[in-house]
């Protein structure tokens, strides 16, 4: 029953990115309706729908995707429902690193120096958890280890934001700690595209592995799962998926924690059942709101890290309100 309730919303969520990325291509400060898609370049705006739409609605599907997997699988390790990529300090690690370039001027010389620090920086935040978490450390271990990366690389990018050398060093980090994927190009989604496959072709298949946890860590172990094995593919997984996604569109958050939430109710709680569904709702989350914020009519295109965070902050409170009342 469950594994069909599974299919269904996939197919429902299918059907949803659908007709999404047709509106993305659509929608915007200007209208391209079908009859300039079949133009073949003779209509101006074809070249806004293929050159700059396109590229932009490939990666807010996976951006998308990668985050709201990567949350769903977070949550199912940790059996923590609060947890998501910032939770393991993988996003403020890559935005640590491609902060590092902007504030030392480095980033102008190439355009892949940027991406490549950001990957660099969700590496080795990678291999900090595992040092700090240790390799048989229990879960409460890993997620304080994720909690002082984040800690520590949250302080690293406000420093460098008060010593930045001048006023554009300062404009260009929090533009990109805001998340945006306005003017994206085709080189953004082969920088990120590799990395995102990788990491979320590793993160489904855990399935198996996080429905054993439902049992907690012995009744785990028993079934022969091995939580060492486990800990490794999920933290390589979530860095791959994450690190690409922060290197080409700076900071999105909530989306990973918002996600699952929302799909839990049509899937169940077994964790390998809201992985799939969780990776489509991502990408039809951010596809939704990176649509929305090309159609507010404010002078400037508000940033979508922003758009997600107004959507996240509400929800944060509901969860706790109702965790709250199921507690009293």
């Amino acid at each position: 029953m469950r594994t069909r309730s599974t299919w269904l919303a996939c197919g429902v969520l299918g059907v949803a990115l659908i007709g999404l990325f047709v509106a993305s291509l659509c929608a915007g400060r200007v209208w391209t309706p079908w009859s300039v898609w079949v133009s073949n370049g003779a209509d101006p705006r074809w070249a806004i729908v293929f050159g700059l739409r396109l590229p932009r609605t490939i990666l807010a599907l996976l951006v998308g995707g990668a985050l709201g997997l990567s949350g769903a699988a977070l949550q199912g390790y940790t059996r923590n429902p609060l947890a998501d990529p910032g939770a393991m300090g993988v996003s403020s690690a890559a935005a640590m690193g491609a902060v590092l370039t902007l504030y030392l001027g480095t980033a102008a010389q190439a355009s892949w120096i940027l991406p490549a620090a950001a990957m660099v920086g969700a590496g080795l935040g990678v291999a900090a958890l595992l040092a700090l978490a240790g390799v048989t450390s229990s879960i409460v271990t890993f997620i304080l280890a994720g909690f002082v990366i984040q800690t520590v690389c949250t302080a690293g990018i406000s420093l460098a934001l008060n010593l930045a050398p001048n006023p554009w060093a300062v404009d260009e980090i929090v533009s990109w700690v805001m998340g945006s994927l306005a003017d994206r190009s085709v080189e953004e989604v082969c920088i990120a595209a590799p990395g995102i496959v990788a990491g979320c072709l590793v993160m489904l298949t855990q399935g198996r592995a996080l429905d054993a946890l439902t049992l907690g860590e012995q009744g785990a172990r028993s079934l022969g799962v091995s939580l060492t094995r486990t800990r490794l593919l999920l933290a390589v997984g979530v860095a791959l998926a994450v690190g690409s996604s922060v290197a080409v569109t700076g900071v999105i958050g909530f989306v990973g924690l918002i996600v699952p939430h929302l799909l839990r109710p049509w899937v169940g709680s077994r964790p390998g059942a809201v992985l799939l569904p969780s990776l489509l709702g991502g990408a039809a989350l951010t596809l939704g709101a990176d649509i929305l914020v090309r159609l507010t009519p404010a002078a400037e295109e508000v940033k979508l890290g922003v758009a997600t965070a107004a959507l996240g902050g509400p929800f944060f409170l509901w969860m706790l309100v109702a965790m709250r009342r199921r507690l009293a």
